[in-house]
């Protein structure tokens, strides 16, 4: 009872948020990595040196449906009197995810892979200290924002 109206107080709320956001953004990592994993393994006969482009194409696109999921239900929820516009919702999520998935992430490991040399699977973990806050902020502000 006690810690119930602790995390419902208003100042903390933005802290619960982002520790929420975190515990589905590791799970969601999971997915995305266990997936792009599995894509380069099963690309490793081809000569193609940029595999990871592709793999994190595909591991991130589905992620995000995972991601917004979990966010949705966990971290940004409605209470039961109110409604989200789900098409929105997930089309702005697509975009803020895309940016940090897509670009961002694409960017972030071509330099790690290519100029400085650090492996393929490690790259996309070093990612995360960039897109974890940056994805947050996104959803936060954007994407799950309450109309008022």
């Amino acid at each position: 009872m006690i810690l119930k109206k602790l995390l419902e107080n208003e100042k903390i709320k933005p802290y619960v948020q982002f520790v929420k956001f975190g515990l589905v953004g590791v799970s969601n990592n999971v997915v995305y990595y266990l997936l792009y994993a599995a894509i380069i393994f099963l690309l490793r006969g081809l000569a193609w040196k940029q595999d990871y482009i592709l793999a994190n194409v595909i591991a991130f696109t589905i992620s995000i449906f995972w991601s917004f999921y979990w966010n949705n239900k966990f971290v940004f929820k409605k209470d039961e009197n109110n409604r989200r516009n789900m098409w929105q919702a997930l089309g702005k999520c697509f975009l803020s995810y895309g940016f940090t998935g897509y670009i961002l992430e694409n960017i972030l490991s071509y330099i790690w892979i290519e100029r400085i040399g650090i492996s393929k699977y490690l790259a996309p973990l070093l990612n995360l200290v960039f897109t974890l806050p940056v994805n947050f902020l996104l959803n936060k502000l954007w994407a799950f924002k309450d109309k008022n």
